[in-house]
């Protein structure tokens, strides 16, 4: 049976080609936009691992001198595939600021490290 022209219906040939189209390419966005946000945490996460373990590294070294520790914080940076962006040492503690490229994000992050504060009295003390 063929339908006439002017008949209900006949303007809806090829619509769902057109919806699943915008649907694909709008689901197509969306997953595009998550791995750039995957890509930018991962980044921020291989930065924050590091720095903390290049400050622990100078911080390491601190009483050897600060040429001594930052040059402890590049090597073990380096070996996580980053680079030393600053690198201080003030007594025992050692301040590094580190940047991660991973892909085309390149986040710096910065992390304190050096000795624990001593208690101002021992826990097992009398005087409690």
């Amino acid at each position: 049976m063929r339908r006439l022209r002017g008949t209900p219906g006949n303007g809806d040939r090829g619509l769902a080609t057109v919806w699943v189209a915008v649907t694909a390419a709008t689901l197509c966005a969306v997953f595009a936009m998550v791995l750039a946000l995957g890509q930018a945490v991962s980044a921020r996460h291989r930065a924050g691992g590091a720095a903390d373990l290049a400050a622990l590294a100078a911080a390491d070294q601190a009483l050897r001198g600060a040429e001594v520790a930052c040059a402890a914080a590049g090597k073990v940076a380096s070996a996580q595939g980053a680079d030393i962006v600053r690198c201080g040492v003030q007594g025992e503690i050692a301040d590094v600021t580190a940047r991660a490229q991973f892909g085309p994000y390149a986040p710096e992050v910065r992390s304190r490290a050096g000795p624990p504060e001593a208690p101002l009295r021992p826990a097992w003390s009398a005087a409690s």
